[in-house]
């Protein structure tokens, strides 16, 4: 029975979805409904991590079909972390939202849709089968549509058509790179794949196939040159619904990355060079649109974008201690990029713009705010011993070995580059003088807001703050993790055995 732990943060979520519905009518009943969710699914993924560390990778095999026949769900410590970041910053999330949200996008079922969301993200991490990789970033992908687009308002509309196109050209080319993979080996289970497609003699069909896997799942990462929808589509939602996006949808498309290529595609030297290309371009390019960007959401997409470049350069240096620094920096991101499109959502409420023109003079006014602040910006940076340092070391360090010094080149562009737009925000929005905005009429303010959706709005940026100081600070205990979760993938053989029982 300890094995059905893994379907645990699925089947929560899944629940308390359903419940909200049926709470639709009562707004502060579907509030308390969430927040008690999140706290119990993080409960369980907590338990989840725990077993798997102490005990090792767990399965389970949907209908008792034994793999590869039937649906497999798979609890590595790679995916338990995952399932655990998403618990962590869905309950940030959640209340969040509950103080900044609209009245009347909760009205629309903005919840019940949020915990689907989770269910397809916890879905996506625990799954051992290709094809419901595929189902369940459809069900992230319409979760996420019907979040951008709740509120009617044109720029939503606009992002939202952008978002759904290209998202859904690359779950086009995923199935279709599902089915040829299918067709060359007769399965869908990805541990059986990994030793099938390692006996396919045409080496040059799987390069193609492999191809094909890059580009869908480089589209949902925002890789370069694939990642223009990212930017014009993740500043339309409400603040909250950024968070959620900014924090884990790309790195659904990392961690589906990280999985394939470790995993059935190992070893091949022609997709290793591409990769390398990719996550340089992708850290200069980010870096170079983030640079151009007076609005501060449009700043953290584009370094979003750029900072992806550093979890797919770990990747294609394929080595232990470069794919521990990938994973290092994927959870670190994750906790950093959900914390910082909070703290844009807070800055909104105070002055009522997102633009750093418009802004000025909120240490001024909001000191204590402002020092909060400090630590998801300087975090972004990666400046020492904060978390963001360590994982970029480790890269810069495996590069040097290689002896591959235009890729050192573009972390230390991208680094620098991350430092000067977050000095320049914190000049333009915290220190300079502003202009004296309009008031807009009818906007809930934050000095106007009542104490405890203030602290709904203020108590979740603590929390991730408190979460990046101890990933910084713990650096020894998170690396110790992503060493583990490296070794693992490194290892695929770990992985099949835990699957097929071979």
């Amino acid at each position: 029975m300890i094995n059905h732990i893994v379907l645990y943060p699925i089947l929560v979520q899944l629940f308390f979805a359903i419940v909200l519905l049926f709470a639709w009518n009562s707004v502060r009943l579907q509030k308390s409904i969430s927040i008690f969710g999140c706290i119990v699914s993080l409960a369980l993924s907590i338990w989840l991590f725990i077993t798997i560390w102490t005990k090792g990778t767990l399965t389970v095999q949907a209908g008792n079909w034994e793999a590869p026949f039937g649906i497999t769900f798979v609890a590595d410590i790679f995916a338990a972390t995952l399932v655990l970041l998403t618990a962590i910053s869905g309950l940030a999330v959640t209340i969040f939202s509950a103080g900044t949200i609209l009245l009347s996008r909760f009205k629309f079922g903005f919840l019940p849709v949020f915990h689907f969301l989770l269910l397809g993200l916890n879905g996506a991490f625990l799954t051992g089968d290709i094809f419901n990789l595929y189902v369940w970033f459809e069900i992230i992908i319409i979760s996420s549509f019907v979040l951008i687009t709740l509120g009617g308002e044109k720029k939503q509309l606009e992002g939202a058509i952008k978002y759904f196109t290209l998202n859904i050209l690359a779950s086009m080319i995923f199935l279709t790179a599902i089915a040829v993979l299918y067709g060359l080996t007769g399965s869908l289970n990805m541990a059986d794949l990994a030793l099938k497609v390692a006996e396919i003699d045409n080496r040059g069909l799987v390069e193609i196939t492999a191809l094909l896997f890059l580009i869908g799942f480089g589209i949902k990462a925002a890789i370069f040159p694939l990642y223009f929808w990212l930017p014009a589509s993740y500043h339309t939602p409400p603040p909250a619904v950024m968070a959620i996006f900014g924090g884990l949808l790309t790195k659904v498309g990392v961690y589906a990355l990280i999985r394939v290529f470790t995993l059935i595609f190992v070893g091949e030297d022609f997709l290793e060079t591409i990769i390398l290309s990719i996550a340089g371009l992708t850290l200069f390019s980010g870096a170079v649109g983030a640079l151009v960007q007076n609005n501060i959401v449009k700043v953290f997409s584009y370094l979003i974008i750029c900072h992806i470049g550093f979890m797919i350069l770990g990747l294609g240096l394929y080595t232990e201690a470069a794919i521990a620094g990938a994973v290092f920096y994927l959870i670190h991101d994750i906790v950093v990029k959900t914390n910082l499109f909070m703290v844009s959502g807070l800055i909104y409420r105070i002055k009522g713009t997102f633009s750093m023109r418009d802004l000025g003079r909120l240490y001024a006014h909001h000191p204590m705010f402002s020092l909060l602040m400090i630590i998801p910006l300087f975090s972004l940076i990666g400046i020492p011993p904060l978390s963001g340092f360590w994982p970029k070391l480790a890269l810069i360090t495996e590069s040097f070995k290689i002896g591959n010094y235009w890729l050192i080149g573009a972390v230390l562009f991208a680094t620098f580059i991350t430092l000067f737009v977050i000095a320049r925000m914190w000049s333009e929005v915290f220190w300079k003088d502003g202009p004296v905005l309009k008031r807009i009429p009818n906007f809930r303010y934050f000095r106007l807001l009542n104490k405890k959706q203030k602290l709904q709005m203020i108590v979740p940026m603590v929390f991730l703050a408190m979460v990046s100081l101890y990933i910084g600070f713990g650096a020894e205990h998170i690396q110790r993790l992503s060493s583990r979760i490296a070794q693992e993938l490194m290892n695929n053989q770990l992985y099949i055995e835990a699957v097929l029982n071979k």
